[in-house]
């Protein structure tokens, strides 16, 4: 049954021509898992309370062979196998008696959301640019959420369109994974679609990234440092945003790359390290930062291989650590390239075992989340394959993201036929956004 809950967003398609996207939303049900599974509370680690906020991604699927008459069914239904698996997702989120985030394994369900929309795939346009009010359409927002305590970790939305297209649309709460843990969720939900058994079960128990007794901080975690805006970029903020999205071809990334090399300054460097350093400087530029004004780079690292011992396989949870670059704006702007490469290669090398245990613990002692003031926060989905995910529809025709979390963020994500290029994505004040277009033109 398909409710009158009708949202209607006018957009322009690719060719510039409005349209106007309308989706009837049906009623939110709750997907259990198919058997009984374990209840009570599950421990998320100090990794996952820092990054407890909202992604909304989206996958469009089209196949030339079969319609998208059953999609919602063989998601919903695969949706309960996969669960009794990863059983933490039809929980709710709660606080311990320590004041951290929890999941409370109440088996309730994830929210899953059948829709319907008034158009072809195609028209939804060019989603590499991050449309909020257009692609918000397509995922399910719980009415009158106030926090993320009111919101389930899960909830999913399959759309239909007329052209036998179908989007599925996915709120999930990134306390429950990173980028790759969400990767190896989704593409263990689409194999049970397929009527496949999981190649590998997650690994549910987080435990093993607890704090240690007594906490034990080793570094300075500069990550978590709240710069003085002595610029005045609060002000600029005040402007509208404008939100753009820069695509980088093989040949583009070569140039950077050997911008960075020409002073001979570095042996090596990679191509996240080039491109990381060359849009850290270009904002910085364009966001007029004064040249004694410190700036900060944020950026994740996998630490999955880095843990001694490692991680095991199909970890489920983040394993990710936030590193840090900070120097003044003077120097980034005015320096070579090479000088900002550096300053990434440097922070990369810093996440070893010894930092990410004293990560976990600077959190357990201070209950800090990190400082994104006079900041800029990268992260890169541009080496996760969601790409490959396959419902029985084959792989989708695109994914990505509907929305940037925070202004200060920059998404890298893999783009075209091979993935060799890479759109950069981010938001500017309207009058920076300017300046910084013209410092992209190589």
């Amino acid at each position: 049954m398909v409710l009158e809950l009708e949202e209607t967003v006018v957009m322009k398609n690719t060719n510039g021509h409005a349209i106007e996207l309308n989706v009837k939303q049906g009623e939110p049900t709750l997907v259990k898992p198919a058997e009984d599974t374990e209840k009570g509370l599950y421990f998320l680690s100090n990794l996952d309370q820092n990054i407890a906020v909202i992604v909304r991604t989206i996958y469009c699927f089209k196949s030339d062979e079969k319609g998208n008459e059953k999609a919602g069914e063989v998601i919903k239904n695969a949706l309960e196998k996969v669960l009794v698996h990863y059983y933490p997702l039809a929980g709710r989120l709660t606080i311990s008696s320590e004041g951290k985030l929890i999941i409370n394994c109440t088996g309730e369900g994830a929210v899953f959301v059948e829709a319907e929309a008034n158009c072809a795939l195609e028209k939804i346009g060019d989603i590499t640019k991050p449309d909020p009010e257009t692609l918000g359409k397509l995922v399910y927002d719980i009415p009158g959420a106030k926090n993320i305590l009111e919101m389930p970790p899960l909830a999913a939305q399959v759309t239909r369109f007329k052209c036998g297209g179908f989007v599925l649309g996915l709120c999930m709460n990134h306390c429950m994974f990173d980028g790759i843990g969400a990767m190896e969720f989704v593409n263990s939900w689409a194999e049970r679609a397929r009527g496949l058994p999981l190649k590998i079960p997650p690994f549910l128990d987080r435990s093993i990234l607890k704090a240690r007794n007594p906490p034990k901080i080793e570094d300075l975690h500069q990550e978590f440092a709240e710069i003085e805006d002595k610029s005045g970029t609060s002000e600029l903020y005040k402007d509208e945003m404008l939100y753009r999205s820069f695509c980088f071809d093989s040949e583009k990334l070569e140039k950077i790359k050997m911008i960075a090399m020409e002073d001979e300054v570095l042996d090596k460097c990679s191509t996240f390290e080039a491109l990381s350093a060359f849009v850290w400087k270009a904002r910085t530029k364009a966001l007029k930062f004064l040249p004694d004004q410190q700036t900060k780079l944020l950026f994740a690292v996998d630490g999955r291989s880095k843990f001694n011992p490692p991680l095991p396989k199909c970890y489920f949870g983040n394993g990710i650590v936030l590193t840090n670059s900070i120097c003044q704006a003077g120097e980034l702007t005015e320096k070579p390239l090479s000088f900002a490469v550096g300053q990434v290669q440097d922070a990369i090398k810093m996440v070893n075992d010894s930092y990410m245990r004293s990560a976990i613990d600077y959190f357990e002692v201070t209950r800090a989340r990190p400082s994104l003031s006079s900041t800029l926060l990268i992260t890169t989905w541009s080496r996760l394959s969601f790409h490959t995910t396959d419902f029985g529809w084959g792989e989708p025709v695109l994914s990505g993201p509907v929305a940037l979390p925070e202004k200060e963020v920059s998404l890298f994500l893999s783009h075209g036929k091979e993935r060799k290029s890479i759109n950069v994505l981010l938001g500017l004040p309207a009058l920076a956004m300017k300046i910084f277009q013209e410092l992209m033109a190589l």
